[in-house]
């Protein structure tokens, strides 16, 4: 126990450990439902009429009848039918019925309307993922209602007003599960307001219902406020980027709210320390995450146009770092799709949904900020256009180009990427300084032809049993090594890890005929001191052929070492994996029941390939099966 608080002490701080002991004081004593009253004044700051002449720019206003956009999309009025109909979609995959605000559709339970937010509980097994609750309070749905209203003529908002007006009968002041996470209540807000702009002239929204918006909005957001030092000191990644981002847009965006400038000097302060601090000068992401990048990505999108359509700027580090992310995120990208390795947590966030490209797909994002950004992606044209149309501003002068993506190694930040032919090869080799969240070093990713036949498993649930919790985040479901049955580092309640990974390297290295990687780390420190796995990686020049050796230092005797491999069915169809030790001796595969999870909440069982030994090196080769 003390070894442990010492290495939370040692990996996160001081001050995130007594912020913490603190925050738990506060809620069992009851101080936070005192400082989160339940019943709010509530009085009327501006009319309706007023509000329509305020002359705030939106990111579209009066300007999307001007802009000529040809693509139709035809599946948005089965969709919308569906929303309409009762169903609802949740982490860009799977449709359910949809019941109330406060029911778990997976696991029927429901949570308590009128208790405190901070009486309950978000990881409790016996509700299961509150995700599945957060989900639909998101609002994100409405950008269907939305995109179909605009290409079709109809008129939608009195549907969506009266959603908006039940979440704001049915979720009372801070009660009940959708007031206890701020990034959520953020991001409601966020999408509320594009709601609200787009159906600003519609007969529906009448004095009343925008009364009653206004008066949630400001409480809502008057609770991030003055919650987010939580955020600031004990989550600091996409979380607070939202919630910053969303105290910077209230305040400019309803500047009749008494508090507006204390949110928008804030958010703004905020917003920039967090940007600068979580990207690093190569572009990487805090969070060891492509999807939760690509959050921080849609994020500086709407923050730059905004605050440039009301002559606003922000620091020079923001547009640097999002810079850097763009070209970040686009090395690593599949050309053929769009799609990134599934890489790191993902949750399935999608704040924006404005296209209709598969949630995988990173070009309408990241073509929305480089149009900002006044650089050219490169896509051509197709449905990822769709995103810049809404929130960018696809009218500016490209000045720049993105280079294409060359042949050969890249390394920044410890992700290693090979593109060769029509091949991708990514390694991910880490040391933290920040809060790791997957046990995944040297994992490796193999793209043929755009398809990712050698996979990570992805993330299932952060709430799910033990052995799915374990699983996901852990190093059976990623393409490395493990003595026995240990991780890489030890798990520790919810998202925490200990023994973070601190010694380790990896870089590629060109030769005459072939790529070659070369990495390691130090970790499994549960069974000892100075545990290290090297990984050592040959890529032959244009070929589909690729040589995987692995060793291991120092691991107790009696332990196995387990090479593991999750591909998909496609691998099975074209590719042929062998496996031999140190004395060449041929090892037999292990086909054994695995699971992958695409998407968030959604896992499909599949086979995983392991090759064991009880020697020390395991000499791996992948290539092509041969044509009959």
């Amino acid at each position: 126990m003390k070894l442990r608080l010492f290495q939370m002490i040692r990996n996160m701080g001081l001050r995130y450990v007594l912020f913490q002991i603190g925050y738990a004081l506060q809620r069992y004593s009851g101080w936070l439902i005192l400082k989160f009253p339940r019943h709010q004044n509530e009085r009327n700051y501006i009319s309706l009429d007023d509000w329509r002449k305020l002359p705030v720019q939106y990111v579209f206003n009066n300007e999307l009848e001007k802009r000529a956009y040809a693509y139709c999309p035809d599946n948005l009025k089965a969709r919308v039918e569906y929303i309409k109909g009762g169903q609802m979609r949740y982490f860009s995959a799977e449709w359910i019925p949809f019941s109330d605000w406060h029911t778990n559709p997976k696991t029927g339970y429901r949570y308590s309307a009128t208790d405190h937010w901070s009486r309950i509980k978000t990881m409790d097994p016996k509700s299961g993922d509150i995700k599945y609750v957060w989900e639909i309070s998101r609002f994100t749905f409405v950008y269907d209602l939305i995109r179909y209203d605009f290409y079709s003529g109809m008129d939608q908002s009195e549907w969506v007003f009266d959603k908006i007006g039940n979440w704001i009968d049915y979720n009372p002041v801070n009660c009940g599960p959708n007031w206890v996470c701020s990034q959520e209540i953020s991001l409601r807000v966020m999408n509320w307001t594009f709601a609200l702009q787009y159906y600003k002239h519609s007969d529906q929204l009448t004095e009343s219902r925008f009364d009653k918006i206004m008066h949630s909005i400001r409480q809502q957001i008057q609770h991030v406020a003055d919650n987010i030092s939580f955020s600031a000191i004990t989550v600091r990644n996409n979380h607070i980027l939202t919630e910053s981002l969303g105290l910077y847009l209230t305040g400019l965006l309803y500047p009749f709210f008494p508090e507006r400038d204390e949110w928008k000097k804030k958010g703004r302060a905020v917003f920039e320390r967090e940007i600068a601090h979580q990207i690093d000068k190569n572009g990487a992401y805090i969070q060891f995450s492509f999807n939760y990048h690509r959050v921080a990505v849609q994020l500086l999108t709407l923050a730059i146009r905004l605050a440039q359509l009301n002559q606003e700027s922000w620091s020079d580090t923001v547009y640097q770092k999002a810079k850097t992310s763009v070209l970040f995120l686009k090395a690593f990208q599949d050309q053929n799709t769009g799609w990134l390795s599934n890489f790191g947590n993902n949750d399935g966030a999608l704040f924006f949904p404005l296209t209709e490209c598969h949630f995988r797909d990173y070009r309408p994002q990241l073509e929305a900020l480089a149009g900002l950004l006044e650089i050219e992606s490169g896509y051509g044209v197709g449905a990822w256009n769709e995103e810049s149309f809404w929130i960018g501003n696809p009218d500016l002068p490209k000045v720049r180009s993105i280079p294409v993506a060359a042949t050969g190694p890249l390394s920044l930040s410890g992700y290693h990427i090979l593109r060769d032919a029509t091949t991708r090869t990514f390694i991910r080799s880490a040391t933290y300084r920040h809060r790791p969240f997957q046990c995944d070093n040297l994992h490796l990713d193999i793209w043929v032809d755009g398809e990712n036949i050698l996979r990570d498993a992805g993330t299932y649930s952060y709430n799910s049993n033990d052995t799915d919790n374990q699983f996901f985040a852990g190093t059976k479901s990623h393409n490395t090594v493990m003595p026995g049955n240990y991780d890489q580092m030890l798990k520790g309640p919810g998202f925490i890890w200990y023994n973070w990974i601190g010694k380790g390297e990896g870089r590629w290295k060109e030769g005459h005929e072939d790529f070659e990687f070369e990495g390691w780390f130090e970790g499994f420190w549960k069974l000892g001191k100075h545990i290290r796995h090297q990984r050592r990686v040959l890529k032959k020049k244009g070929e589909f052929c690729w040589l995987v050796e692995d060793r291991m230092e120092n691991v107790p005797g009696e332990l196995y070492m387990n090479q593991i491999w999750n591909p998909s069915q496609a691998f099975f169809e074209k590719f042929k994996i062998t496996a031999c030790d140190a004395d060449q001796v041929s090892l037999m595969p292990e086909i054994v029941s695995g699971w992958y999870a695409e998407s968030y909440g959604k896992k499909e069982e599949t086979k995983q390939i392991i090759f064991r030994t009880k020697g020390r090196l395991i000499r791996t080769i992948i290539e092509p099966k041969l044509s009959t």
